[in-house]
């Protein structure tokens, strides 16, 4: 007589859907998200590079899109990608120590990246407005 063998069933790895959201996942996301804005970015930066070195026209071109409202929201938003990644990355430089572990810390840390990136960016572009920006 041959041995029954019994399958059982294998446990299903853990879905984003049973976890709730925390501040960390949330940064952790984010930081995923701002990396990959800082190569889109890096296109705009070329554009003015190349355009500047082109011609006066075709500087010309980059600054009537910049100075739009559309080219506006675009450069608002790289400065704050750069800003939060920069953050981000030294959060977890202070994790590479072997620092900041503990929920409590780690959840201070992810609010002060996310505070500090959104009152830098203020702050900067608060100052390019005031001192005169690029005209």
């Amino acid at each position: 007589m041959k041995p029954t063998v019994r399958l059982q069933r294998r446990p299903l790895a853990p879905h984003l859907r049973i976890y709730r959201l925390t501040m960390t996942m949330t940064m952790s996301i984010l930081h995923r998200l701002t990396g990959i804005a800082l190569y889109l970015g890096t296109l705009l930066l070329t554009w003015w590079l190349v355009s500047a070195a082109w011609s006066p026209g075709a500087y010309a071109t980059f600054r009537l899109f910049i100075g739009s409202s559309a080219g506006e929201i675009v450069l608002l938003g790289y400065v704050w990608a750069l800003l939060h990644h920069l953050l981000g990355g030294l959060r977890h430089f202070v994790w590479d120590m072997g620092k900041g572990f503990d929920l409590p810390a780690a959840n201070v840390m992810a609010r002060a990246t996310l505070i500090g990136s959104l009152s830098l960016t203020a702050a900067i572009w608060v100052a390019g407005h005031l001192f005169g920006g690029a005209t």
